[in-house]
């Protein structure tokens, strides 16, 4: 988009992109500049806080050496029926205003992502990278951002990207003659904005974890199948600290699943955040009295990313599962299954990428001493059942592994001469077992065992043995496990086989995939 100042024209052009979670839609920023009276009028379905752009972009095109007119301005944004908000359309809004009073020579242009400061300073807008991606999915290849955008937006491969850190820079560059006489804030700079790196996992590891061995061979079958998982034990039994060493042996991210993991924290972080690239698993650990909204996504205006959203790749954490509200637990089942969620909104419905693996941790009972042994539970039987009835059968029947824990002891913490395994050594057995249930999964678009389906569990070259699959119809014909865990141990068999090199689960793997997905039913389950 080039300006030309001296052939007048009645209709500046530019675009823009309007963000509904991490799809965009191209935006069309139409300007007309008609009449004697002054004003700005904004149409296209503008929510009150892209309305309250008006103001600033007029403070910022004045700052700038290069007012806007002083007749009235009308702006459209098409298409005319999708929402719009927020100030992700400031720079897009105010060069088709320029575009309005001069000639433009290029309405193939490249697409505007920056919000304005009142002195005209090019700001970073969260969802930067999702618009990014977005522009380039609708054919341009070109972006001007703010300066401190720069780093995110050149995440995209294929996409040049501008970037500035003034309206008046951007004025000079597209050609416009900016006045700068009486102004002096050329030279001003904007304050960088804060790169906001991922939590880093790297300083933790399973070497610092003593006993619990029983524990830290769940967490490595989990890693390496993609099975989600529950820990029961007293406190102090290293749940926590177990659980927080997951994502060390784990593989990193890949292309895209990286790129949707950091749109997504770039969408749910503040105006100042920049995000970095986020190349290893996340680790989500909301509070057990979080909000559904909070967990699940939502808001008032926007539905935001929720903590499924935000652990997209990695690990959803969620210790004194219990405790958290009953709703929000429920509402886990459906991300479980789909992998992403869908929220509903007025006039729209936003869909957030949620494949995650869900690690729950529980007290075995209020006071948190049940079948600890060294010390006398105050709670009954039926106090014990109430409290494990909190999380529901549908839930549990998508935990795949169930894992007691049970206080270390002095014997664990002073063992000499056996230290414990790393993590860069366990993650050494995850990504050969990786590697193995990719090829055998070659063409299926799935990469990990808990992600087969039915189909492919019965398909002839995953068959098991008559006797192994018979163990399973046994249980299944009493009542013992229902259908779906029928699959679930069926698939958790299949990564013990991965995990020991072996072409196909016998009947030790399907006897091992019992007893990790049936711990604990005597346990007033």
């Amino acid at each position: 988009m080039v300006l030309n100042v001296t052939e007048p024209a009645r209709i500046g052009r530019t675009y823009a992109m309007a963000l509904s979670g991490l799809h965009g839609e191209l935006v069309t920023v139409e300007a007309d500049i008609g009449g004697a009276l002054p004003g700005f009028t904004l149409v296209g379905l503008p929510d009150q806080s892209l309305n309250e752009a008006k103001d600033r972009i007029r403070a910022a095109a004045r700052n700038s050496g290069m007012p806007i007119t002083r007749r009235h301005l009308t702006v459209n944004l098409t298409p005319a029926g999708l929402h719009k908000s927020g100030p992700l359309f400031d720079l897009a809004i105010v060069m088709a205003a320029y575009g309005a009073e001069y000639r433009v020579n290029d309405e193939t242009g490249p697409v505007f992502l920056a919000a304005l400061g009142l002195d005209g300073t090019l700001q970073h807008v969260p969802g930067l990278l999702a618009a990014v991606l977005a522009a380039q999915k609708a054919g341009f290849d070109t972006v001007v951002v703010a300066e401190a955008s720069k780093k995110e937006a050149e995440l995209v491969s294929g996409v040049t990207v501008l970037s500035y850190r003034h309206l008046s820079a951007v004025l000079e560059d597209f050609g416009a003659a900016v006045r700068s006489e009486n102004f002096d804030v050329f030279t001003a700079s904007a304050p960088d904005a804060t790169m906001q790196e991922p939590d880093r996992q790297d300083e933790l590891d399973f070497a610092e974890v003593a006993g619990q061995h029983h524990a830290r061979w769940a967490l490595e079958v989990a890693a390496a199948g993609g099975h989600h998982l529950l820990f029961q034990g007293p406190p102090g039994s290293g749940k926590t600290m177990l659980a927080q060493r997951l994502p060390t042996i784990l593989p990193h991210l890949d292309e895209k699943v990286s790129l949707e993991t950091t749109a997504i924290h770039s969408l749910a972080s503040s105006q100042a955040k920049v995000i970095a690239s986020i190349t290893t698993p996340p680790f989500q650990a909301p509070h057990h009295t979080a909000s559904l909204a909070s967990v699940i996504g939502g808001g008032t205006r926007q539905a935001q990313p929720g903590a499924i959203s935000l652990a997209h790749g990695g690990v959803l954490f969620l210790d004194e599962a219990p405790e958290f509200d009953r709703r929000v637990l429920e509402a886990l089942r459906e991300p479980l299954e789909n992998r992403h969620i869908e929220l509903s909104r007025l006039r729209h419905n936003v869909i957030y990428p949620a494949s995650f693996q869900l690690l729950l941790a529980a007290n075995p009972c209020p006071c948190g001493w049940g079948y600890a042994g060294s010390r006398q539970c105050s709670c009954t039987s039926a106090v014990r059942r109430r409290y494990n009835a909190r999380l529901s059968g549908p839930l549990l029947d998508r935990i795949d592994i169930l894992v007691g824990l049970h206080p270390v002891t002095s014997r664990d913490l002073n063992r000499r001469g056996m230290q414990p395994e790393s993590s860069a050594t366990i993650r050494q057995r995850v990504l050969a077992a990786r590697a193995r249930q990719a090829e055998r999964l070659k063409g299926t678009g799935i990469c990990v065992n808990a992600e087969m389906n039915q189909r492919l569990l019965h398909h002839p070259s995953l068959s098991v043995s008559p006797s192994a699959r018979a163990i399973l119809d046994r249980s299944l014909d009493r009542g013992e496990i229902t259908a779906r865990g029928y699959s679930r141990i069926l698939k958790v068999a299949w990564t013990l086989a991965d995990l020991a090199e072996q072409t196909h689960p016998g009947v030790d793997e399907i006897d091992m995939a019992f007893h990790l997905k049936l711990w604990g039913s005597e346990h007033d389950r």
